[in-house]
């Protein structure tokens, strides 16, 4: 399946762009690309995933929602999801 996904602040860095298309199996899960992702990119290695769940404080948005909400890493994805990753914000 074809996915969308979007990076902001040092993850976006640490790919080199905003967005990218992103092809994972039809069964894949949200932690399966987090997974894939991390291992594509030198950058993203070890800030994704943590065994096998996604980092505390990371925020992951499947179409505009928090994955939090959903079922975490174990999400389901569709045809033409967006998968947004945002790092941990600290301040006050």
């Amino acid at each position: 399946m074809e996915l969308e996904c979007r990076f902001f602040a040092t993850y976006r860095e640490a790919v080199g762009r905003k967005e990218l298309d992103w092809s994972a199996d039809d069964d894949a899960r949200v932690g399966d690309v987090l997974a894939a992702l991390e291992a594509e990119y030198e950058g993203l290695e070890g800030r994704l995933i943590a065994d096998g769940e996604i980092r505390p404080q990371l925020s992951v948005l499947r179409n505009g929602r928090d994955v939090a909400h959903q079922s975490g890493a174990a999400t389901t994805l569709e045809e033409g999801d967006t998968l947004s990753v945002f790092p941990p914000v600290a301040g006050g």
